[in-house]
Formats: C-alpha cells, structure tokens, sequence
C-alpha cells in the first residue's frame, strides 16, 4: 500500500480542517465523505482537487461498505463516537478518530477487543502529546531531575462562547444562545448534555506520556447541571477529577466548556517532583517556569517551552494546535503505513478515555472511588476476547 485511502465522517468545522491538511499530506488519498448533512458535502468537496473521483454518503453503513476505503478518519461528536469506531474496525478499516475515543465503557472495550481480533491500526487523534514542552518534560522526568513525580494537574476551560452547542439539522449551521431566538430549527448537539469530563484526553493523555503511567483510581465532583453561566446550557461550567496512577503520582483534572476565562491558552498543566517541578504558563503575557532543587535555584526559573517543536518538519507549520495536527495525521500514516511502530496504541488511548468517563460516573454516584481497567491483554483476558467472555 503506497496511501491510505481514507474515508472522512463528519464534515463539520474540524472535519474540514482535517480534509485541509489530509488533502496534501503524502501517504493519503481521500475517497469518501459521508455526514447526514448534505449541505455540509460540497464545502468539503471544494476544497478538493479529485472532487469528481470521491464518492459522497449520508450513511455510515454505506461508506463502510466502500471498498475504495481502507481507512475512516471518524471526526464526530456524538453520544455513538465509540461505537461508530468499533463499527468501523469490525468492517474492516482501520480507524483515525477524534478525541474523545468514547463516552461508555462498554464501548471502550469494544473498540480494544476489535482493534485486536482484526490487527487494524486504531489511533486516537489527541493532538497535545505532540507539543514540545511535552517531550521536554517527559525527558525531565525520564532523567530523575525532578525526583520522584507526586503530583501533577492538568486543566482544560474551553470557552468558545455558546455556538458549538445549538445546531441546525439541515444546514449545519452552529447559533449561540443569543440566536436561538431567530433560528427556531436549531436543536441541542451532543455537547449540550456531555459531561465535561469526558474531554479530559487533551490533559491526561500528555500527561500520562510524561509519566509514562496510567490511571488506576478516580473520583470527581462538579458543578451543578444547568450551567450557572448560561443556564440554556445543561452542561456543568466545571468538573474536577482526581485521580491516583500505577507509580503513585496524585492528578488533579479539570474540564469545562461553557467558564468563562480570558481568551488565552485553553490547556494549564504543572508537575511537582520530590526534586523538581515544571509548570505551564498562566497567561499569554508569562513564560512556563521551573525549579531544580540540586541546581542552586532560590525560585523559579521562566523557560521558554512552546507547544511549536523544536524539530518540526516544515511542514508541520500552520496545520493547527500549535503543529501539533500534522503530527495525529503522520503518526497514522506511519503505522497503517507499516514504516513505525504505533507509540501511541488502542491500551493508550483507552488509558486517557476510560478515566474520563469514570470520572463522570463517580459525580453520578457521589463522588464514589472507583477502579480503572487495564486494557491490555493478561492471563485472565486473552486478545481478543471481552472479559466476560472469559
């Protein structure tokens, strides 16, 4: 196989900026589009050169079916994410899905025990664990200099305003709550009634790179539902996880949506060693900072970490969150591809979404602790197998 042949679900905003970058990119062909909104297809399609050979579909069933599609770039946002991706594995394909990998259990496992009877490349698309600063962290702490890692945070306030939560069936067109009023058609998207949490990969899944760990326990609390900021909303502003890993490191996980913050940085991330900690800017006008304890450091230092690397191809500038787009994109290729070995596997993915989701369910239960499956194969679960089948 020389490209991909990729198939594109979900067409709106971000799929278009996925369809931008994958157009050009060497090693994919994009032969298929497919959202319930037709009014969506043609934007895509303009953006096309071989527009005429990509074959167009409402329904997922039917792209699936295509056998000009090898792979599906899954960039949905609905209740249905992590099924639609075990579908897709189970047809055949393999999967490019957007963050986050699920919002059920029952789907993450169904997604792993796919990935692992078929031999099909899953990756989730999180874009955070390419940044430079992560890599340079993760070096920090590979290397002993900030001891053993006790604690560390990570926090997501997405604040867009209030369009991406009200959308119109026919168009696609997304209105903010002020322009409900005038566009009577627009109905509640997924994000509505998400709880807020279950984005939480774009902070864990970094963070776990650094530690090189996962999550074994986790409870939460959050805000009440409605939002307090715009009560039209039924999302919580906040919820807040804490969470314990495999090597023994405390993390404290935040998400909202619908907070408002200064526009700036969305992410904020610290860890705190037993010789050392690193933290990330809290505005646009700071630097991130560390402090060394065996380095004759009386406080701490700004460094000037970026989310832009270093070693970045050049053409990895521009493609979005701060380079780090071109990064989801190659790292697919490359093992669909067979040119690398995926650092970045279903067990991996899993480890930032099964957290997520548990979190939401503790809040449910009243802030109950709750264990964290480990997805990888052992001698009570084979591959390939759930583990009730067992």
């Amino acid at each position: 196989m020389d490209d991909i042949r990729i198939g594109w679900v979900g067409l709106g905003a971000r799929g278009l900026e996925w369809v931008h970058i994958l157009r050009s990119m060497r090693g994919y062909r994009i032969t298929a589009l497919c959202d319930p909104i037709v009014a969506l297809h043609e934007r895509a399609l303009s953006l096309l050169d071989n527009r005429n050979q990509v074959a167009r579909y409402t329904d997922y069933a039917a792209i699936l079916a295509d056998p000009s599609v090898d792979a599906i770039g899954l960039c949905v946002r609905c209740r249905e994410q992590g099924a639609l991706a075990a579908q897709a594995l189970e047809a055949g394909k393999h999967v490019h899905a957007e963050v986050p990998a699920a919002h059920t259990l029952e789907d993450c496992w169904r997604i792993v025990v796919a990935a692992e009877r078929t031999g099909l490349v899953y990756q989730l698309a999180e874009q955070t664990r390419y940044w430079g600063f992560v890599d340079a962290w993760r070096d920090l702490v590979a290397e002993g200099r900030l001891g053993h890692v006790t604690y560390c945070e990570g926090q997501y306030l997405g604040y867009y305003g209030t369009e991406i939560f009200f959308q119109s069936p026919e168009t696609g067109r997304f209105c903010s709550v002020e322009e409900l009023p005038s566009h009577p058609d627009a109905k509640p998207t997924w994000l509505h009634l998400m709880p807020p949490i279950h984005y939480l990969p774009h902070e864990l899944s970094p963070m776990l790179k650094v530690l090189n760990d996962r999550v074994i326990e986790v409870s939460a609390m959050g805000t009440r539902s409605p939002s307090y900021a715009h009560p039209e909303i039924g999302q919580p502003d906040i919820q807040v996880a804490l969470m314990k890993t495999e090597k023994g490191a405390i993390l404290r996980m935040v998400t909202g949506f619908t907070q408002p913050v200064p526009h700036r940085d969305h992410h904020w991330y610290q860890i705190i060693g037993t010789r050392g900690c690193v933290e990330w800017r809290r505005s646009e006008s700071e630097r991130p900072k560390m402090w060394l304890a065996d380095s004759g450091m009386h406080d701490a230092a700004e460094v000037d970490w970026r989310f832009e690397r270093l070693d970045a191809a050049s053409e990895a500038r521009g493609s979005g969150h701060g380079d780090a787009d071109y990064y989801v994109h190659t790292a697919f290729r490359d093992v669909v591809l067979g040119t690398k070995q995926p650092e970045f596997d279903v067990y991996r993915a899993m480890d930032t979404a099964a957290p997520a989701i548990l979190a939401a369910e503790s809040i449910a239960q009243g802030s109950k602790l709750l264990r964290v499956p480990d997805f990888r194969p052992n001698e009570s679960r084979p591959a390939g197998h759930l583990p009730e089948e067992v």
